[in-house]
């Protein structure tokens, strides 16, 4: 049930979204009936100082006055393109995850409280915090490891954060579901699924050992690899509301001139960084899905280390020899096979046909052919292939949109530091090594593998599939012949759940004609 509270939250955003001129900034000429309404309506409520800005410094303010929440939102809706359209998902992306840092005293509190032991026990010092984002600060600090003295950074969460994050989904939500109810066309995008995965999304990253868990796999995965790691973690010092990890003294990726005064070979780096991702990615299904230049450092040695590990995306194998088949098909021009792919995985519906697909493929293959290799963006390939196959009723994958949303991120740092970067000259060797591995003679091998075991785990649960079969049919045959039947309590649950809908639909009527006249009173 939705609180009046989350009525004047939403009526709050809204207000200051339309003052910053953020709605005004979002592209309405298409709306119809009462969405077009408040849209023109929210333009002219727009400041006048708001209207000189473009739309991404609109929506930096607005997310200042908003809070945390509000960052948080508009970084995940940067990966959604699919829901807000590629031009607003790039002005998202340039949100920068920034805010005032909390007192020292409040950190130690949480630390404490988190791992239940004295800070002055645990750690050697503890300095002042040196960045802070919406979720949490950072402080460098001190500790004896293995004899030894390290230095460490001390991620803590904000406090108050989770209560905050809290009551502002409930107006996320709501705005979801009259997103659903009152615009038909936005229905296909499942606005209140999207409102959902955020509040998963945000419950795992304000879970710090679900960090440090990930930064552990990760580790694990790339402990061989040429050029890349990530910090280790040291669980000891590490909670729900604290992760203790290894300091890194390179240079963060977004300071260019710094690389170049220290010598680093940008050409060197830039491959380095496509390869790991790929490898990541197709290697391990696994990877880190926020790798923009302020999370990514680079070493003396030329080594790139990725931290910052709160959001990470995971792919099956489906899923992965999907996006290799993709991408070795349009290498090789072959764009019925890439459409039959799709439908092999289940992503297009058989009711359409292959080849009226394959030609759409082809829209988007051709143009590249015979362009120079260091001009055609892997990332954008993706993209335009993922609005082409909206017209097929491909429903939203959000790993997959994760997935292109860090390519065209990790391609564009690539290209900063080389713009002549050749993106399929660099993939070939990672990307050509897992096709024959998991495309050939041995991927069917592996395959058969997988099956056998498959079926053998269904027989072991055959006794039981048989019972549960038996039990479902004796059910039918008595609904069939009795009726279906709710017993008191239940029946009793129906009639509550009737009358509160009842009494919370005459409360929102009340709310909303309430804020009404508050932004009546407002503009006047």
């Amino acid at each position: 049930m939705t609180t009046p509270a989350a009525y004047f939250r939403l009526a709050h955003a809204g207000w200051i979204l339309a003052r910053e001129g953020v709605i005004a900034a979002l592209p309405g000429d298409q709306l119809i009936g009462a969405p077009r309404m408040a849209w023109q309506f929210a333009r002219k409520l727009a400041r006048r100082r708001a209207r000189g800005h473009d739309a991404a410094d609109r929506m930096s303010n607005a997310v200042d006055r908003l809070g945390p929440s509000y960052v948080k939102l508009g970084q995940f809706l940067a990966t959604r393109p699919d829901v807000v359209g590629a031009d607003v998902a790039n002005q998202l992306a340039r949100l920068q995850d920034r805010m005032a840092t909390f007192p020292t005293a409040l950190s130690r509190a949480e630390i404490e409280e988190s791992l239940g032991r004295p800070v002055d026990e645990m750690f050697l010092s503890l300095d002042e915090p040196i960045a802070a984002a919406s979720i949490a600060q950072v402080h460098a600090g001190t500790i004896e490891r293995q004899g030894r003295v390290e230095k460490v950074a001390v991620k803590v969460i904000r406090p108050g954060v989770r209560r905050r994050f809290a009551n502002d989904l409930e107006g996320f939500f709501l705005a979801a579901h009259m997103q659903e109810r009152f615009i038909p066309s936005a229905r296909r995008l499942k606005p209140v699924e999207v409102a959902k995965t955020l509040a998963q999304t945000t419950r795992i990253e304000m879970d710090l050992r679900l960090e440090a868990a990930a930064l552990s796999e990760l580790g694990e995965n790339t402990a061989t690899d040429p050029g890349f790691r990530v910090p280790w973690v040291d669980w000891e010092r590490t909670g729900r509301d604290v992760i203790t990890m290894e300091w890194i003294d390179g240079i963060k990726m977004s300071n260019v001139e710094a690389m170049r005064a220290a010598g680093h070979d940008f050409k060197r780096i830039a491959a380095n960084l496509i390869q790991s991702f790929l490898r990541h990615t197709l290697r391990d299904g696994f990877f880190h899905a926020d790798m923009h230049p302020g999370n990514l450092f680079v070493e003396p040695d030329g080594t790139i280390v990725a931290v910052d590990l709160g959001i990470a995306g995971r792919l099956g194998k489906k899923e992965r020899r999907f996006l290799a088949e993709i991408l070795y098909g349009f290498i090789k021009r072959d764009y019925v096979r890439v459409a039959e792919v799709h439908f092999e995985a289940g992503y297009v519906p058989r009711t359409h046909d292959v080849r009226a697909f394959a030609q759409a493929i082809r829209a988007i293959g051709e143009p590249i052919h015979g362009q120079p290799a260091e001009t055609i963006s892997m990332a954008r390939l993706l993209t335009l292939l993922f609005e082409v196959t909206e017209l097929f009723d491909m429903e939203t994958r959000s790993e997959l949109l994760l997935l292109q949303k860090t390519m065209v991120v990790v391609e564009g740092v690539a290209r900063t530091l080389d713009p002549a970067f050749n993106m399929w000259k660099t993939a070939e060797p990672v990307v050509g090594d897992w096709i024959r591995a998991n495309l050939g003679p041995r991927g069917f091998v592996e395959d058969a593998r997988d099956a056998a075991g498959a079926l053998a785990a269904l027989a072991r649960q055959a006794p039981d599939i048989a019972a549960r079969t038996e039990r479902l049919s004796r059910e039918i045959d008595a609904m069939a012949e009795n009726g279906l039947r709710f017993d008191d309590e239940t029946a009793a649950r129906i009639g509550k759940a009737e009358a509160r809908h009842t009494r919370s639909g005459r409360i929102a009527l009340w709310v909303i004609a309430t804020t009404l006249v508050w932004i009546a009173v407002q503009v006047t």
